[in-house]
C-alpha cells in the first residue's frame, strides 16, 4: 500500500474524508492551528496544511479506484501520465512528526517566563499574562520589590 494526493472540491474536505472513510479508506488530511486577529481578539483557528488536498492510502490493486472519482467531495485522484502518483511513507510519517512538534511549540502561554531583551527594562525577567493586541503582550515584571504589569511589543521578550 502507498499514500496518493486527491484534490477535494473546495470547501469539502470535510465530506470528502467522511465518504472515504465510509468506503473504508484510511485518509490522511492534516490541518494546523492558526492564531488570527478578529475583532481585536486572537482567536485559534484550524486550517488545511495543503489547501485543497488530502491523502489516502491505498493499494493499487485495490478495486476501490474506480470509485474515488464518483466519491462526494473528490475532485480527482493527483496523477502524472495518467498513473497515481505514489507519495512515500517517509514524507507522510514527516508530516505527522512536524504537526506534532507545531503543535506542542505552540505560542507563549499564560505563566510562561521571559527575558526583556530591549528597552528600559532590559535584561529583567517577566511572566507572560495575556496578549494585548497583534504585536504587544502585557507581562508581570518584578521592579523594586513590587510586581508590575506592564505592555511591551513582542520582539522585545523572549522565551526564557
Amino acid at each position: 500500500m502507498a499514500w496518493y494526493a486527491l484534490q477535494h472540491k473546495p470547501a469539502q474536505a470535510e465530506r470528502a474524508v467522511a465518504n472515504l472513510d465510509n468506503q473504508g479508506i484510511e485518509c490522511f488530511f492534516p490541518q494546523i492551528d492558526v492564531e488570527t486577529i478578529q475583532g481585536g481578539k486572537r482567536r485559534l483557528r484550524r486550517e488545511p496544511l495543503f489547501r485543497g488536498y488530502l491523502f489516502i492510502n491505498l493499494d493499487l490493486t485495490d478495486p476501490v479506484w474506480h470509485k474515488l472519482r464518483s466519491t462526494r467531495g473528490v475532485v480527482r485522484v493527483v496523477s502524472f501520465g495518467n498513473k497515481p502518483a505514489p507519495i512515500a511513507d517517509e514524507i507522510i510519517q514527516s508530516i505527522r512528526k512536524g504537526l506534532e512538534s507545531a503543535a506542542n511549540a505552540g505560542g507563549i502561554h499564560k505563566g510562561d517566563k521571559l527575558e526583556i531583551l530591549e528597552g528600559p527594562f532590559r535584561g529583567l525577567n517577566a511572566v507572560f499574562q495575556e496578549y494585548d493586541g497583534e504585536t504587544r503582550a502585557m507581562v508581570l515584571i518584578d521592579f523594586l520589590q513590587k510586581q508590575h504589569r506592564v505592555s511591551m511589543d513582542l520582539d522585545q521578550v523572549k522565551p526564557g
